[in-house]
């Protein structure tokens, strides 16, 4: 029996639990939760329940809707994310903004801002020595990202629309570019540093405590950002930056029309001419980050919808194969066994099946989609498989309390009937139905384990409004929540021996 690459270094039978929250949706005063004290905190509370893994979104630097999964990097972090607690305590700042005086955005801006100033005036030798070291480490995408950003916020606008030689990256223009905004690019590198550095300290914290942590890799990269700026030619574009064809999803039961993402699709030929660097790149990074990793969209690696870059719509796109056993065949030869989880929701074909059990990578179980009634549903309980992932449901679900509640009361009926006339209320019972799958991970939303309503989604899928900004706060953590959550870990032998 082959292990789980759920748990490469455990025994077959290892079990774990796990919470989704992304860092963002962390309690505290700032813009958004952080990497300080407040993360911490909740490594605790995990630790409190028993739980060992925390999933979350991609942590990169977010577009103007804030979405995770449209970033300006898939390499860098996200500034939001950065905390000024430990800035404070370096001497770097004197003291932390008053959100409620300003923009809470341009306030942490101008804290970072003045920390940069402080760190100039005030840093040790050995921790300009660590900032240096930290731009030589990773400059295999660091210099790209801080030049394409200090760019974009000299120019206001989408690369593809700067001047030509900017746009082509000439080399004179991209010189003088440098000379130009040098204090622009130092600042940069410094803050990367921070985000990096405050990562790895609470990576650190988290591992020592047995919780390891599980990020997300969208499988396309949005067209503004700098790797797409950086190597257009990994990238289908026209010769003035624009799209060729974009990616989407075709027209389904959700949409008549279809999807279009318009983000930019591969070259896909060019890359694997030279060796799939890109990927080797992107996921040498996320292991810096990362545990473990799901990546989204998996099926676009098996196949893809192309759409052309002039259509408006995603009707008349068309499936193009793309060279997945032959990217993953070289990523295992790079990395050994990739600690990968592939995203699998949806219509999946044999072919994208039989791609993901080729590498041994684990699907995904959503009990919300599991009481259709349809003999062959592959998200009913009893047809799982030990080397998946179960949640009760996903950042694009409702919450297991607002999903139940929309269902009709036949649906209801039927719902309590399969999980056995359940005494508890709902989400408890979803709750239990995933910690007794046969799947060696179950990962539930904060959401469900604070037993919240439809008013706290994180994400409604194709909605504009308030997505990507829900948080919680601790007076929401029911007192008897971390026994109760141990007690079932216990019964489903989920418990992980030696975590604290």
């Amino acid at each position: 029996m082959t292990p789980s690459v759920l748990s490469p270094a455990q025994p077959p039978q290892d079990r774990r639990a796990g919470v989704m929250l992304h860092p963002s949706s962390l309690p505290g005063g700032g813009v958004c939760g952080d990497l300080g004290p407040e993360a911490r905190y909740f490594v605790n509370f995990l630790v409190d329940c028993g739980l060992s893994v925390w999933q979350m979104l991609p942590v990169g630097p977010t577009l103007s809707e804030g979405s995770p999964y449209q970033t300006s990097s898939v390499h860098a972090g996200n500034p939001r994310l950065i905390a000024l607690e430990p800035l404070l305590a370096r001497g770097w700042l004197l003291g932390l903004p008053d959100y409620t005086l300003e923009d809470p955005y341009r306030a942490q801006s101008t804290a970072l801002g003045h920390a940069f100033a402080g760190f100039q005036a005030h840093a040790a030798a050995q921790e300009r020595a660590a900032l240096d070291a930290f731009s030589v480490e990773h400059a295999y995408w660091l210099a790209d990202y801080a030049l394409f950003r200090a760019l974009w916020e000299e120019q206001g606008r989408p690369w593809w629309l700067w001047p030509e030689p900017l746009r082509d990256r000439d080399p004179a223009a991209l010189a003088a570019a440098r000379a130009r905004l040098v204090e622009a690019l130092a600042y940069i590198h410094f803050e990367q540093f921070l985000f990096f550095s405050q990562w790895q300290a609470l990576r650190d914290y988290a591992n020592g405590r047995g919780v390891r942590l599980f990020g997300d890799l969208p499988i396309f990269v949005a067209h503004d950002s700098a790797e797409v700026w950086a190597r257009p030619q990994d990238f289908d574009l026209n010769p003035d930056g624009t799209t060729r064809t974009v990616a989407g999803v075709p027209p389904d039961y959700f949409s008549a029309t279809g999807q279009r993402w318009g983000n930019p699709l591969y070259a896909w030929q060019r890359m694997e001419q030279n060796g799939f660097a890109f990927w080797i790149e992107r996921l040498r990074t996320q292991l810096r980050l990362f545990d473990l990793i799901r990546i989204d969209h998996f099926r676009g690696f098996e196949s893809f919808w192309e759409i052309d870059g002039s259509e408006p719509l995603a009707t008349n796109g068309r499936w193009v194969k793309a060279p997945g056993a032959a990217l993953f065949t070289r990523l295992t030869e790079v990395f050994g066994p990739l600690p990968l989880v592939a995203e699998d929701l949806g219509v999946i074909t044999p072919e994208v099946t039989a791609l993901r059990k080729q590498f041994g990578l684990p699907g995904m179980k959503v009990l919300q989609f599991a009481f259709t009634g349809e003999p062959d549903n592959p998200y009913v309980p009893f047809r799982h498989e030990r080397d998946a992932v179960v949640y009760t449901g996903t950042h694009d679900n409702d919450t297991t309390v607002g999903w139940f509640e929309s269902q009709s009361d036949a649906a209801k009926g039927y719902i309590y009937e399969f999980l056995g006339h359940s005494q508890e209320a709902m989400p408890w019972p979803l709750i239990r139905a995933a910690l007794a799958s046969r799947c060696d991970l179950a990962i539930l939303p904060m959401q469900d384990l604070l037993a919240l309503g439809s008013e706290h989604r994180m994400n409604v899928p194709g909605v504009a409004g308030y997505n990507w900004s829900w948080r919680f706060t601790w007076p929401m953590v029911a007192p008897e929540t971390p026994a109760r959550i141990r007690r079932q870990l216990e019964i489903y032998q989920r418990l992980v021996p030696g975590q604290g």
